[in-house]
């Protein structure tokens, strides 16, 4: 199933596929397919890279016609100052900014996704068309293998080099303060909201560390709100997130762990623990809208009006839905689903005393480094925090 809006220019395409799913092309204004950009993202087809990679190289392949570059005459340097023009520093002239307002020039990190997107395409491009040696050249480079990377290889005891990427900006220390919820959030948050549906998608925020997605993705079967259930994987009430294509509300999990369906019973995937305040709004939910509502689909979250009623309700609309509570309670900022992740991590690592590996499982964090990294702080205000700086300047009683 193709779009029929057609613009006057390079557009990123969406195809639906049997089952369910959906890929990623990029198509000129006559709507043939660009054949460079199809062979590269043919190599993403079935993650959620395809979607991200497709929309940067769009944008850069706008730049590159604007500039008259092909890719067997285009250089490292074109590509350096592509990306100062989208919002990188760089040591260098690169002629007239391509993201003007409205848009805004790309973050860091939008910086570094770009830099591997363009990395990627050009050295497909080179290796498989036999174009462009130099540019080649440039882009496949290494660097000496840090503490860090030797932890991380198979046998990287032996490693002498690692890939570089010379497009990806300058990266600084990677602990930084993740955005919170601001104090009190969780009851101003459940006095504001709505209905039963909106009211459990807080307090299963609040009371693990899922991810928007994963938790929009839930079907009913990866609920196993009692003791003993029987998957055998988690004595106590749990959930399993599992990564499926083919959603209707194309929600996906970020983690594509494995799992299957045995005899009517799921195994696999993310688990995490329920509370019972989580079982609780889930019944409150279950049995008032859900049971009004649902549409047979299978799936946990719902649309409670407009003309899908009924239908799955999307990471999207469930943000909307946080930042429109956030903005009736009065709490400061925008509400975003991604901080009740921050939040309950931290409030791990507050109540272990900074144990990095109970966090990091109660959170399915990808590694202790990174818990250690973003969350490894002392609190400024703790009794140890100020006892200790009192200590150094000498004001200890």
């Amino acid at each position: 199933m193709r779009s029929t809006l057609v613009l006057e220019d390079l557009r990123v395409q969406k195809i639906k596929r049997a089952d369910g799913s959906w890929s990623y092309t990029i198509v000129w204004p006559d709507c043939s397919i660009d054949a460079e950009s199809e062979g590269y993202l043919r190599l993403h087809e079935g993650s959620g890279s395809q979607e991200t990679y497709a929309y940067y190289l769009v944008d850069h392949l706008r730049w590159r016609i604007r500039e008259g570059l092909t890719t067997a005459t285009i250089t490292l340097m074109d590509l350096h100052r592509y990306q100062g023009a989208v919002g990188a520093r760089v040591p260098m002239p690169y002629g007239r900014p391509w993201r003007v307002p409205p848009k805004r020039p790309y973050s860091t990190a939008a910086l570094s996704i770009s830099a591997t997107c363009l990395k990627g395409f050009y050295l497909h491009q080179c290796v498989s068309r036999g174009v462009n040696e130099e540019l080649r050249n440039g882009l496949d480079v290494g660097r000496l293998p840090t503490k860090a990377d030797r932890k991380r290889a198979f046998l990287g005891h032996v490693i002498t080099s690692v890939p570089t990427n010379p497009l990806a900006p300058k990266q600084g220390t990677r602990r930084r303060h993740p955005k919170m919820l601001p104090d009190g959030a969780r009851p101003e948050l459940l006095g504001s909201v709505n209905t039963a549906r909106d009211e459990m998608v807080v307090t299963w925020l609040s009371d693990t560390t899922l991810r928007i997605g994963g938790l929009t993705g839930l079907h009913l079967v990866d609920l196993h709100l009692r003791e003993n259930a029987a998957c055998g994987e988690c004595k106590a009430p749990h959930v399993h997130v599992c990564h499926r294509r083919g959603n209707p509300n194309r929600a996906a999990a970020k983690k594509k762990e494995d799992w299957q369906m045995v005899d009517g019973v799921l195994t696999g995937g993310e688990i995490y623990r329920a509370s019972p305040a989580m079982v609780s709004s889930y019944f409150k939910y279950m049995t008032t809208e859900y049971a009004k509502y649902a549409t047979g689909h299978g799936m946990l979250l719902i649309q409670l009006s407009g003309p899908r009623q009924g239908e799955p309700w999307t990471a999207d609309a469930a943000r909307g839905m946080l930042r429109r509570a956030g903005q009736r309670a009065g709490l400061p900022g925008r509400i975003k689903p991604h901080a009740f992740r921050h939040t309950t991590t931290s409030r791990i690592l507050d109540v272990t005393n900074n144990d990095s590996w109970t966090a990091k499982e109660a959170g399915n964090w990808a590694s202790v480094q990174t818990v250690e990294e973003v969350y490894g702080h002392p609190d400024m205000h703790s009794p140890e925090f100020v006892s200790a700086l009192k200590a150094v300047w000498g004001e200890e009683e």
